[in-house]
This record gives C-alpha cells, sequence and structure tokens, in this order.
C-alpha cells in the first residue's frame, strides 16, 4: 500500500497550549466518541466531526479541505461480578480514571487518499496525535479556565494596611459569641468574629460582618481554611466577592500565624457551595412514594449538569418547547451553516442545541447503568452536554462564563440579547420577537393636569411579590424560616399596574407637585414571560422569600391591563428641549493616544466612536480611518438628533440584520457612544422614535415600523412552563423546569419535570407553580 503523502504537511502539528481539541463530541451535533463509529477529529484544525448517518466530519474536510483525521472510538469496558474485589491494603480512594472505565481505539483517515487506516507512525502523525490525545479536552479546558477565573486579587487584598500588631487573645473563638467553628480572622486589626449562617448549613451570627459594617476594615480570612501550602478563602466584604491575597504568608504573620504550622480543619467556602447544590433535590417521588418513571423521545431529552449549570439547563428546555424556537432552529433536512469555526458559531450550536433536545435521538436509558436483576426500574438517560453553547453564550460575560451558580432569568435576558443580535435571514424568523410588547408608561402632572406618555418595547416584566409574614410562623428568614401569606398572580399584576407619585419637576407649568405615573400595555406578546421577583436583600445578602403564587389552571386575561392610548380630552405636555451635548473624551485615554504621536483631533474622534473608554479599541479606528477626508476636522456639539452619519457602518449593517433601518441604527449608535449593544437596548426602549431626520435618508421616509405584540382582545394566557428555584441564594441552590406538553405515548397534555438529565411526568404541579421563579405563558 502507497504512503499517504499528507502525513509530511506543514501545516500537520500538535495543538498548542492555547488551542481547543474537539475530541468528545460533534461541533454541529452532538454524536460522540462513544458512537459505533467513533468521532473523527481534524488533524489541522482539532475540530471534531460525527461519522456516522449525517458526517459532519466529511462535511468538514469537504469545506475546508483539510484531509487527515483521527477517528476516536470509545467503548465502556464490561464490569466482571464473579471476582472477588481486591485486598485493601491502606485506607485511600482510588480515582476512577477514563481508563479503567473505557476502551479507546484509534485510526489515521485521510480522504484525500480515500484511505481508511492509514499508518499511525508515519510521518508526523505519531506528535500529533500523542498531543491530540494529550491536550485537555475543550470542555475540561473551559471548564478549568472558568474555575481559574473565578476567584482574583482586589484592590483591598493587594493594597492591604495592617494596623500595629498586637497580641490575639484566642483564635478557636468567636469575640462576640460562643462560636467555635466558622470563624474569620480580621486582616487588618486581628478581630475574630464568626461567619454567616447561609452557607452549607454551619452556624454563624455574623459578627465578623458586624465588625466590618462597624470600622469599614473589609479583608478577612477563614481559620479554619488555612493550608501549609497558602491557600485559604479569603472574603473582602468592601467587595462583597470572595478573593484571593497574593502575601497571605506575611499578612498571618503579622498577627503571629505561622501559615506552615496551620492545618485545613473546615470546608472551604467552594466545597460547601458545591455540597450544598448536590443537596437540592425536587422530590422524584409521586404522592404514594413510587419512584417516577423516566419519559423518552423526541422533545423529551435532558441536559447534563456541567457543575452548577442548571439555570441554563432550565431556561433552555422552556424555550425549546415553544413554536417559535423549534422552527426557527430545528432544520434536520438543512445543511449545516458554513463558518470557519462551527463551536464559535451561535447558529450552528443553537441548532445543535435544537437538534439534541427535540430530534429524539439521544433520549434513551442510560446504558451504562447496571440494573439490579429483576427490578422494573428503568434507569435515566445520560443527558447531553451542552459545553460548547454554555461556552459560547458566556464567553467575556463577567457572571456566565465562571462555573457559579447564576440567576435563570438573568441568563434568559442574555440569552435573548445574544439572539437578537446574531444573523437571521429574515428579521421575522428572529424568534425573541414574539416574545417582545410594548409598555406604556403614563405621566399626569398632579397641578395641571397635562399628561406625557412614552412607550418602551420590553420582551418581559418584573413584577414584585408582597411579602406578609403569617404571624408566630417563626424567627426566620427565607426558606427554612418565617412562612407567608399566599398571593395571587393578579394581585402582583395590579401593583406592576398601579399608579404612583413620583417627584418631578413640570415642564409645563413648573410645578415641583409631582406626578402621577402609571404603566398600562400597549400591545402584548405571543409568549409572555414573568419573572416574580421574591429575593431581598437581609444583612446585603440576597435572599429569597418563600411568599406562595396562585396561579391558575385556567387562562389568565390580561384584557384589563391594556391601555386605551392617549385621550381626546388630555392636554399633552409639551417636548422638552433636546440638550446640545459636548463630547469630552476621557483624560487618562486621550492622553496614551496623544502619547504615541497621535494629533488631538483624530484621537477624540476615534474615542468619540469607540465608547470613550479603550485605548486599543481607539488606536485600531484611527487606523482603519486615516484616510477618511473629514479626519481632521473638530468635532461639533451635537444633539441626540445630529451626528448619527459619522456612526460605523459595519455596526449599522449590524443592526440592519436584525431588521433596524440604517436611519435608527444610527440615532442609537450615535445616543450609544457606539455600543451595538446598547445601541440594540436603545431602539428597543425608543419604538416610536423614527431615526435620523435627514432629508436625504431613503430608510427615515419609508413606512414606520409595526410595533411589536398585538392589542388585540381577549388577551388570555395558559401557563406553558415554569423554572422553579430551591435554595435561598441566588448563588446557591438548583433550578429545574415544569413543561406542559403532550405526553410521548399517549397524546394527552401533562406536566413534565425537567431536572437535569433527568425527565419525568409529574401529575401535580401546583404547589411548584405556587414557588416559580419564572412563568411562561402562550396567547391562545
Amino acid at each position: 500500500m502507497a504512503r499517504c503523502s499528507h502525513v509530511d504537511a506543514a501545516d500537520l502539528r500538535p495543538p498548542a497550549a492555547t488551542q481547543a481539541v474537539y475530541r468528545e463530541d460533534c461541533t454541529q451535533c452532538f454524536d460522540s466518541i462513544d458512537d459505533p463509529s467513533g468521532l473523527n477529529v481534524c488533524l489541522h484544525c482539532f475540530n471534531g466531526g460525527c461519522t456516522g448517518d449525517r458526517n459532519h466530519a466529511l462535511l468538514h474536510n469537504t469545506r475546508t479541505g483539510h484531509p487527515l483525521a483521527l477517528n476516536i472510538r470509545r467503548t465502556r469496558k464490561k464490569v466482571q461480578r464473579d471476582e472477588p474485589p481486591p485486598k485493601l491494603t491502606k485506607l485511600a480512594i482510588a480515582a476512577e480514571t477514563e481508563e479503567d472505565r473505557y476502551d479507546t481505539t484509534m485510526r489515521v483517515v485521510c480522504y484525500a487518499c480515500r484511505d481508511e487506516d492509514v499508518d499511525k507512525s508515519s510521518g508526523r502523525l505519531p506528535t500529533v496525535i500523542d498531543g491530540v490525545m494529550k491536550a485537555l479536552t475543550f470542555s475540561k479546558r473551559e471548564e478549568v479556565k472558568a474555575w481559574e477565573q473565578e476567584i482574583v486579587p482586589c484592590e483591598h487584598t493587594l493594597c492591604l494596611s495592617q494596623e500595629t500588631p498586637e497580641k490575639i487573645e484566642g483564635l478557636n473563638q468567636c469575640s462576640m459569641c460562643d462560636l467555635k467553628e466558622n470563624l474569620w480572622l480580621c486582616l487588618v486589626c486581628g478581630h475574630v468574629g464568626c461567619g454567616r449562617s447561609q452557607f452549607g448549613g454551619i452556624g454563624g451570627n455574623s459578627h465578623a460582618l458586624a465588625h466590618s459594617n462597624a470600622t469599614s476594615h473589609g479583608v478577612v480570612v477563614k481559620l479554619g481554611s488555612i493550608t501549609p501550602e497558602g491557600n485559604a478563602d479569603i472574603y473582602c466584604y468592601t467587595c462583597n466577592e470572595e478573593r484571593t491575597d497574593p502575601e497571605l504568608a506575611a499578612h498571618l504573620a503579622h498577627w503571629g500565624i505561622n501559615i506552615a504550622e496551620r492545618e485545613k480543619t473546615e470546608k472551604s467556602l467552594m466545597e460547601l457551595q458545591i455540597e450544598q447544590n448536590l443537596r437540592w433535590e425536587f422530590s422524584m417521588t409521586s404522592d404514594d412514594g413510587k419512584e417516577l418513571q423516566p419519559v423518552f423521545g423526541p422533545g423529551f431529552t435532558g441536559l447534563k449538569n456541567l457543575g452548577n449549570s442548571c439555570y441554563l439547563s432550565s431556561i433552555v428546555q422552556c424555550l425549546f418547547s415553544l413554536p417559535e424556537f423549534q422552527t426557527r432552529y430545528h432544520r434536520p433536512d438543512e445543511v449545516p451553516p458554513e463558518t470557519r469555526s462551527p463551536a464559535e458559531d451561535l447558529e450552528t450550536q443553537l441548532r445543535k442545541l435544537a437538534d439534541g433536545l427535540l430530534s429524539g435521538r439521544y433520549s434513551k436509558p442510560d446504558s451504562d447503568v447496571i440494573s439490579v436483576p429483576d427490578s422494573t426500574e428503568v434507569p435515566h438517560q445520560k443527558g447531553l452536554a451542552p459545553s460548547m453553547f454554555k461556552h459560547l453564550v458566556g464567553r467575556d460575560h463577567p457572571e456566565f462564563s465562571t462555573m457559579r451558580q447564576q440567576d435563570a432569568f438573568e441568563f434568559l435576558l442574555h440569552l435573548f440579547k445574544l439572539i437578537s443580535l446574531s444573523r437571521h435571514p429574515d428579521r421575522s424568523l428572529n424568534p425573541v420577537n414574539n416574545f417582545r410588547f410594548c409598555l406604556e408608561q403614563r405621566l399626569q402632572c398632579l397641578s395641571c393636569g397635562k399628561v406625557r406618555y412614552k412607550v418602551d418595547e420590553q420582551d418581559n416584566i418584573s413584577v414584585q411579590v408582597p411579602a406578609r409574614p403569617i404571624a408566630d410562623s417563626g424567627t426566620g428568614s427565607g426558606e427554612s424560616g418565617t412562612s407567608y401569606e399566599s398571593v395571587t398572580l393578579k394581585e402582583c399584576l395590579d401593583i406592576f399596574t398601579a399608579e404612583e407619585v413620583v417627584e418631578m419637576r413640570c415642564p409645563g407649568c413648573n410645578s415641583q407637585d409631582g406626578f402621577r405615573k402609571r404603566s398600562l400595555f400597549r400591545t402584548l406578546p405571543q409568549q409572555f414571560v414573568i419573572n416574580a421577583r421574591r429575593f431581598h436583600l437581609i444583612n446585603w445578602v440576597p435572599t429569597k422569600l418563600n411568599v406562595p403564587i396562585e396561579v391558575s389552571d385556567e387562562p389568565l386575561d390580561l384584557t384589563a391591563y391594556l391601555s386605551e392610548g392617549p385621550r381626546p380630552d388630555e392636554e399633552l405636555l409639551p417636548e422638552e428641549e433636546t440638550p446640545v451635548v459636548t463630547f469630552t473624551p476621557n483624560p487618562a485615554v486621550l492622553e496614551q493616544l496623544l502619547s504615541m504621536g497621535f494629533p488631538q483631533v483624530r484621537c477624540e474622534k476615534a474615542l468619540q466612536a469607540t465608547g470613550n473608554n479603550d485605548a486599543e479599541a481607539a488606536m485600531n479606528w484611527l487606523f482603519a480611518h486615516m484616510d477618511d477626508p473629514d479626519i481632521d476636522q473638530p468635532i461639533a456639539p451635537s444633539s441626540a438628533q445630529s451626528g448619527t452619519s459619522q456612526q460605523d457602518p459595519e455596526k449599522i449593517a449590524q443592526l440592519g440584520e436584525m431588521g433596524i433601518d440604517a436611519a435608527r441604527a444610527a440615532k442609537a449608535l450615535a445616543a450609544t457612544g457606539g455600543d451595538v449593544n446598547r445601541a440594540l437596548d436603545w431602539v428597543f426602549s425608543h419604538p416610536d422614535d423614527p431615526g435620523d431626520d435627514a432629508a436625504d435618508s431613503d430608510t427615515a421616509q419609508g413606512e414606520a415600523q409595526e410595533p411589536p405584540g398585538t392589542a388585540s382582545t381577549p388577551a388570555r394566557y395558559q401557563l406553558q412552563s415554569i423554572v422553579c428555584h430551591k435554595g435561598s441564594s441566588v448563588h446557591a441552590g438548583h433550578y429545574v423546569a415544569f413543561i406542559r406538553k403532550k405526553h410521548p405515548t399517549t397524546g394527552e397534555p401533562s406536566w413534565f419535570l425537567f431536572n437535569d438529565e433527568k425527565v419525568v411526568k409529574m401529575d401535580n404541579v401546583d404547589e411548584m407553580k405556587q414557588h416559580a421563579y419564572v412563568y411562561f405563558f402562550t396567547r391562545v
């Protein structure tokens, strides 16, 4: 057999430390190395492609021309039950490795030579294959990176100023109570106080926090967490975040503590949080104690928990149960979008997720689970690992890029924004459009009676849940303490739309008496998202109040909350003149640019165009606009209606792909310093603004866009799904989704629990509806 000529190619080299290696699952579907035909990893760019019916590996070869791929196939080892266990010689727990659980086979494929088994020892293949197999997989690499960036120093730990050392009487008891665990040492003055009681059920009276509030000393260390290697829990009350202290040994020595002699005696905050999150388990049994049976089929696929990722899973399950997301992203008969990096393309990853959840291909019992003989219990499914999707939507975000538990509702809003910013073949195909509506704010002067209307475009509402404690119900707060009277969702909506008095100066009569303010709906959406705000700050910690909300199974009628708009007998307030805005460059960044030799006028223009806070972005803008005819013309003072024509055409085009005309896009960019994300928010919050009034703007002279939503009546909404949170803190606990769907076998509408990879039918969800955090309603 002739030797493959491609094994000596110049671009054939091992993956660099910063390169992602996709050797777990396909970048365009959830087929993986555990499938019978295995996964082909491109040896040129390390993309992972499936080799089954869809054959995304061949598609990758066709689009890139990369000839060589490493086929990796993994099979579960059979467990021998007839052999006695090995004799224990020491007290130790050996971690089970991948080699202990699986057999892995490899072969090299060359698409150009049509060779299915290239000699792995030829050419550059040995070093490249070795590099691929030793490199961290994509998901593990991103997980490590997320944990590494999790805890960092802050200015208060880096610039810690310690008082004159005094002898500390005792390190084994709180100086303000009798607690002898969960003790925190103030690194500023040496005070020893107990911590909060929220973490993992550990006792605490927050005396360390009380000391910080009284003295403004921010940095503390948990005494029981200190190790001889220099690790410890450091908390900064000023930042209200866990931090690191690069000079911990010296700072402890200042108070007579030799770090080399310390021994870790208590769990760290991260260990407590992970342990607590693992404990949260929504009941998987029926009222009579029987285990709820798993459900399988299209639309009943679970998602594996990647470590505090249940907030993502619950929101994704709710969204992909809706026809808008199913129609938009589940396209099994279409070829995947052409992109250089499928794992970095949002459209590709949303289609991959839709296929995984809706096709039913992966919704089957976990074959790796060993059932008890004669047992009728069906094992749950393995669940899909949405690693690429989680990395992509969380990338560069200060919260969602971490491994911490996050707020599910905030994630929903973040995902909506990313989807709206992404490319859509037609604006009508953006699934977020069906969530949008117009909220009208009416202001009426208490003195002259004149009114003003403002309409904002939104895709959700957050309603405050009134908390009325039941007398003698307890002394605590949050989930385990005080009980609260139940409220109805209608009461929450009544509060949301109720009149209130606000302090404002009237531009019509100059009165300072204030305004009567009320919000109603100008239009309502097809899909209505309501967030129930139960979290309140208790001792500066976001704590959930367990207030039940009664939600009927009958459709919710929102007709009464629709506005009729301005009345004929009302006198409108005059519009306030738009103030002239003079651009003021950031002095520190301007000085950086001037030191590079750029003229001041050009530096100021670059800062105005790039957000006024990033020297590198401004410098790149300067290089790209050196030949502009007006580059040396001074910046003229502008109003919100002017200066729009100077905006970056690429940003205008990006907003145009979302259906926003050039005039409105330019005005939005001008009003937000050229920031595309903020410009998108500006457009949504100014739906009636036509944009640039310039006479030569063809788009501005066109027809105004129709406002989102509809004002038709009756406006009746059926509860479609809910996201529930178990736990007292937004940074801990567990999220699950309950979704109303047709049963895969009977076809009857039923409620189903999506608890990470577990999917089961629920007979009674009334209690869960009372304690939901996010409600998804569908117009009927």
